[in-house]
């Protein structure tokens, strides 16, 4: 029997092994994101709607979402780019948040109830 001898380092060797490695760590970058989003998320809870009672309407606000109720009804609003908030009842005013928004629309709707559907742009 003879002993294994072991064989010179060549270029030819080196190159294959960086390639080789250069090949898992592209794979395994590439993999990284595929795999981390399998993993199960964190569910959060929703914010609870804001809901009183102003001027015998009921208001509920989603303040994540920015939707406003008057008696069920949905109020249409939209976002300014500086933050704050208009509707259609009143589109000439701004508002800081919803909920003063929709109590602004009930002080313009008065006893009138809002239309079930929001009016489509078309």
């Amino acid at each position: 029997m003879h002993a294994a001898s072991a064989a010179p380092l060549t270029r030819r060797a080196v190159l294959r092994c960086a390639f080789t490695a250069a090949v898992l760590a592209g794979t395994a970058a590439a993999l990284a994101p595929v795999l981390r989003a399998r993993r199960p998320r964190q569910t959060l809870t929703p914010a609870p709607l804001v809901e009183e009672s102003y001027r015998g309407r009921h208001i509920s606000v989603d303040p994540v979402l920015a939707a406003v109720r008057i008696d069920g009804r949905p109020l249409h609003v939209m976002r300014r780019a500086d933050g704050s908030y208009l509707s259609g009842i009143n589109h000439f005013q701004s508002f800081a948040t919803p909920m003063e928004l929709a109590r602004a629309a009930v002080d313009e709707l008065g006893t009138t109830q809002l239309a079930m559907a929001a009016p489509h742009h078309g």
